[in-house]
């Protein structure tokens, strides 16, 4: 019959305990001294060597020749408490998670006094120290306390601070520490050889990993790998198998996939993953240390040969190149995604889903919040190496189809003109704009209209068009605004939420950038309109600051090619017989009612009935006299809908179907 290899291998002198010589050396020069003291409290990490160095404490100090450092291991105290031998009666050890009531302490308070049969000192070892109740302990405090000169005491514990203060307060505290890698590595290749057996060096730090700093877990495991060996010995694959270690090749195929944003290779290897029965709690361990290893190995290039990763030296090339191709910024998100998720996986009904999700993040660094420095650093990275790698071509936008109006430089409306309405152009340069030549606008190729109607938008002249600007290379394209429209929107909702519930509501597309314009298309003018009548323009603009730090300004244009609304700084024109009136007032007189132009878009004139979207007429004012007669409805083929199919104002609906909101009038601070 074998025995275990943490037993056979048990230290039997201070020398012989593997990494924690913070302990074993003032423990030596105490007993060196002769500076003993009566109680000790021992504490750290399971199978980290607690127990064995009391042993050894105690064999130290009912040596023949001691109190020694270096027991004789000859005499007969230190022949009975060797790592094989049969124990003396003067040394005894208590389980305190079976021992540990307030009996238990009476009952060895009572034989404490009795001296030693053969020994120098009475030693007593209680294990698992913090599992004594606190009755017990005050049954044992003043024994602690003032013990009698033959007595020692040596607590051993896993939660030192369960132990009550007034015990831990008369004892010397030696804290025990986890053992480092390349200690345990070096011990297991001591015993291995031995032992006379053969083994793959690469296979050892599997099973450093899987003891997590403990010598007896790491023994047991080593001892596991042993019984189950061939003539082979120790193999890595053998390792990987039994502890449950996802395969390196299968890590490396999954990074290159991750760096190479191919979803259908990353889903297709978790599904191979699952099928080849593995842990995707595992799987997701073993990515955040392959992923942890390239974040080490991007800062550090030599990290294998300074030992700070511990990975198969055929694979180190592979893990440059992905480290390098992936970026110290992307690998950072990455080990952070898969941490967090991981800590998730723990008691979930489906880790599979959990991982496929992380993988996603991964995939997309742009559904992270827009505050996020880490996602922010990670598309910063992969932007800089796209304009490293050449010019990258824009997608071309959803609304391509359809002909897009080009952007201009926001204008101020012009005053009404004697004549009937034309479309005209105020430069926002001179101070009182005056109207220009009014002219018939040209009608548009495809979908428009044959006759100008009133109170329509002003259209840039045609004439003059607005020469597009060549971008320079590296800035704001269609495709990048596509890109972190979704943090775009998260920047609006927090700025105004009314302005995100028309983006949202409405569908709005982003169909082209000219110079510092970014152009956002509605699929009714009425909309763009009340989008930029709303000042939501500036809120828009404001959030991709935000997100993106460059400045663009904001127009809204129906997706039907009519030109960018006007803004909400001046009323629309309309037409009127009077002479122009006077800078920043209206006319006494009403305008007449116009085709396309809902009451919410009037001034107020005197008392009114509530407005509701439906009924376009208003009552006259009281002191105005009888209302002009209406002009005939001019159809208009843009807007030619039934009364109840024609779409309401983009504010009305939007309070309505969202917030529940009734509107009962709208008050113009313009008039």
């Amino acid at each position: 019959m074998s025995i275990a290899l943490y037993r056979k291998y048990r230290p039997a002198t201070f020398g012989e305990v593997r990494g924690q010589e913070h302990v074993t050396e003032p423990l030596r020069q105490a007993l060196s001294n002769g500076r003993i003291n009566h109680a000790y409290l021992f504490s750290g990490p399971r199978g980290c060597g607690k127990t064995s160095s009391a042993r050894i404490l105690a064999r130290s100090l009912n040596c023949e020749k001691g109190p020694t450092p270096d027991p004789c291991g000859v005499c007969e105290s230190c022949v009975a408490l060797a790592p094989d031998g049969g124990g003396s009666i003067d040394v005894i050890e208590i389980d305190a998670a079976s021992h540990g009531g307030v009996d238990d302490a009476r009952d060895l308070r009572e034989r404490a006094f009795f001296a030693p049969v053969n020994s120098r000192y009475k030693v007593y070892i209680i294990d698992e120290a913090h599992m004594v109740t606190r009755e017990g302990f005050n049954a044992l405090l003043k024994l602690v306390e003032e013990p009698p000169p033959h007595l020692k005491f040596v607590f051993a514990t896993t939660e030192p601070e369960k132990v009550i203060g007034t015990i831990r307060s008369r004892t010397h505290h030696y804290p025990f520490r986890l053992i480092p890698p390349s200690t345990l590595r070096e011990l297991m290749e001591q015993i291995l050889t031995e032992e006379g057996v053969p083994f793959d060096p690469a296979a050892l730090p599997l099973v450093v990993r899987a003891g997590a700093g403990s010598a007896r877990d790491s023994l047991s495991i080593l001892d596991q790998l042993l019984a189950g060996s061939d003539e082979r010995g120790i193999t890595r694959e053998g390792a990987v198998s039994l502890l449950g270690y996802t395969d390196s090749g299968l890590l490396g195929e999954m990074v290159d996939a991750l760096g190479a944003r191919d979803g259908a290779a990353v889903f297709g290897l978790i599904d191979r993953m699952v099928e080849g029965g593995h842990d995707p709690r595992r799987f997701t361990a073993d990515l955040l240390e392959r992923v942890r290893d390239l974040v080490v190995l991007a800062a550090v290039p030599d990290a294998l040969d300074k030992g700070l990763i511990n990975v198969s030296p055929d694979a180190v090339e592979q893990m440059r190149e992905q480290a390098s191709r992936l970026g110290a910024a992307e690998l950072t998100r990455a080990a952070e995604v898969l941490n967090k998720g991981l800590t998730e996986m723990r008691g979930a009904t489906s880790p599979r889903l959990l991982l496929e999700l992380m993988c996603s993040r991964i995939l997309l660094p742009g559904t992270e919040g827009a505050g996020d420095p880490v996602a922010l650093a990670a598309r910063l990275d992969q932007m800089e190496r796209r304009l490293a790698a050449g010019p990258v071509a824009a997608p071309a936008p959803a609304a391509a189809q359809r002909p897009a109006p080009v952007a201009s430089e926001p204008q101020r409306p012009a005053p009404p003109p004697p004549a009937p309405p034309t479309p005209v152009e105020a430069r926002p340069a001179a101070p009182e704009p005056a109207p220009e030549t009014s002219r018939p606008p040209a009608a548009p190729t495809g979908g428009g209209w044959d006759r100008p109607v009133p109170d329509r938008a002003a259209q840039p002249p045609a004439p003059a068009p607005v020469p597009q600007r060549p971008a320079a290379p590296g800035a704001i394209d269609v495709g990048v605004l596509g890109g972190s429209w979704p943090q775009i929107l998260e920047a609006v909702k927090r700025r105004r939420r009314f302005t995100w519930m028309i983006l949202t509501g409405n569908d709005v597309q982003v169909v082209g950038v000219e110079g510092n314009i970014v152009q956002l298309g509605f699929e009714r003018p009425n909309d763009a309109k009340g989008f930029s009548n709303s000042g939501s323009d500036q809120v828009v603009q404001g959030a991709i600051k935000d997100v993106l730090g460059v400045e663009l300004r904001v127009t809204a244009v129906p997706l039907n090619g009519a030109a960018p609304q006007r803004p909400r700084s001046a009323p629309a024109p309309a037409p009127a017989p009077d002479p122009r009136p006077e800078p920043g007032g209206w006319d006494a007189r009403p305008a007449p009612p116009s085709a396309d132009r809902s009451d919410a878009q009037r001034p107020p004139t005197g008392p009114q009935e509530p407005v509701r979207p439906a009924a376009p007429s208003r009552p006259a004012s009281a002191d105005q006299g009888p209302p002009p007669p209406e002009e005939p409805d001019i159809p208009d083929p843009e807007n030619d809908l039934d009364a109840e199919d024609a779409p309401p104002p983009s504010g009305f609906s939007l309070i309505e179907s969202e917030l529940g909101g009734k509107i009962i009038e709208e008050i113009d601070h313009t008039a």
